[in-house]
Parts: C-alpha cells; structure tokens; sequence
C-alpha cells in the first residue's frame, strides 16, 4: 500500500506549480478549512473578515478569482442553505423540508425534501468559522481540503492521476441546485475526491465559468494526483489532450497510447 505524506509536511506551493504546469490552470486553487471557534480562525495570517452578507459561493470565489484569504461565521452567511452545507446551521425539520425551494426550484413539497435529503452535509455543532485561501499560501497549514476548478479535459487526466495506482472507480452524485454538496460537502464530510458540476448558484453568485467544474479532495489525495499525472506524462498522456483527427487511422496513435512499453 503506498504510503501517504502527512498533510503538514506536504509543500503545498510546490504541489501547486506541479498542478499548474501539468494542467495550466486557468484558476488558482485554494484551500478551505473548518475551525472550532472563531479565534482560531482569526488568528490566519492576513485574513479578511467580510463587510456583507454573502454565498459561500461567493466566500470561495474570493479566494479561487482574486487570491484573497477569508474567513466567516453562520451570521455571514446569506442563508441556512449555505450554513448547512458546512455544519454551521443544524440540518433540521424546518431545513429538511425546504419549503422555500417549492414552486421554484421543485414541482411540489415531496421532491424539495427529496433534494435536501440527498445533500452531502458536514454535522452540526463541530464547528463556529470557516476559512479559504490560496493553497500555495500555507496560511492554512494545512487545509482539510483542496478546491481544484478545471475544465473536463483537465479533469479527466487529475481524474486519471489519482487512479494511476491504487486503482478505484469514482461513482460521484447531482444533486442539481446546491451542487456545492457535491464537492466541499461531500469531501469534507467523507474525506473522499469529490467532483461536482457547479451550480446555477455557483455560477451567478461565484462567478464560475461555464467551461470548469469543480474537485474538492484533500491535501493527500491531491498529493497523490500529482504524483499520478506525472507518471502519465511520461507515458505521453498529457494534458491538453492533442486531438489526433477523426477521420485518421487509429492504428498507430493506439500503439502509442495503449500499447505495451
């Protein structure tokens, strides 16, 4: 079994330029990090406490579009929907039912509850703050996860480097609107690589693009990504992917790319 490098030992800035010159990302990737109380929170170096009321959407984005450090509370946050989803607000009846979501983003009471019952959530009562930075910055030190946002052809081949050894196949969910459940909720609460298809909130409040998606993974899954992708790289399955024409013959690019060595 392949041994795993301790999250605090990791150079998080090294792994961010492996990242970027394997994958010449077009977003900086960031860390996020639950705190048990707010003190330790704001004890980051040189973070920035929010003057509005916001989306987590919008907390992550600060970090991920302008390279800014930034923590909060419940109280910055625009709505239970949003705290939940961290375990900052308890995932309770008035919650489950979702009521609010009837009518707009559901026919009727039953699928609304179906939705927010099929969200990946972080259990209440754990934690008081949050915090997101740009992970080459170490201010977190080290993050309980990573935010990778890539477009699908550099997804598939971070995808294929976590899968290069130890093998598993991912089976990743939809929830459709609150997707970030799909990746900071789902990685936080399992600890597993979590891959999602930012949502229509993420995508008019977060400023995300409609090319990218979004992985969430830890410091050593990411680690172990890295380590992948380069492994591949000198095999020649490299990102960006050369289109090889469609109407070519596939005999010989095959022996290449699937040959034995």
């Amino acid at each position: 079994m392949q041994q795993q490098t301790p999250p605090e030992q990791l150079d998080l800035a090294a792994m961010v330029a492996d990242l970027n010159n394997l994958l010449r990302l077009r977003t900086t990737v960031i860390g996020l990090k639950m705190f048990a109380s707010v003190e330790e929170m704001a004890a980051i170096p040189k973070i920035r406490r929010p003057t509005a009321v916001h989306t987590t959407d919008q907390i992550v984005s600060m970090a991920s579009r302008l390279g800014w450090t930034v923590g909060i509370t419940a109280d910055d946050l625009v709505g239970a929907q949003c705290r939940a989803v961290i375990g900052l607000a308890p995932q309770d009846e008035k919650w489950l039912a979702g009521q609010a979501y009837v009518g707009v983003w559901h026919e009727n009471a039953e699928d609304a509850r179906k939705r927010q019952e099929a969200l990946d959530v972080v259990a209440f009562g754990q934690y008081q703050a949050m915090a997101v930075s740009p992970l080459a910055s170490g201010r977190l030190n080290p993050p309980d996860i990573c935010l990778v946002y890539a477009t699908p052809g550099q997804m598939i081949i971070l995808i294929n480097g976590l899968q290069w050894t130890g093998y598993k196949k991912f089976e990743w969910g939809v929830v459709g609107e609150t997707a970030c459940a799909d990746s900071w909720g789902r990685a936080l609460k399992t600890g597993e690589p979590s891959l999602s298809l930012p949502c229509y909130a993420e995508r008019r409040y977060g400023g995300v693009p409609d090319e990218e998606m979004l992985m969430a993974l830890s410091p050593a899954h990411l680690a172990k990504a890295i380590a992948g992708m380069k492994a591949l790289s000198k095999n020649g399955l490299r990102y960006p992917i050369p289109p090889y024409g469609i109407q070519s013959d596939a005999r010989v690019g095959m022996g290449v790319s699937y040959g034995r060595k």
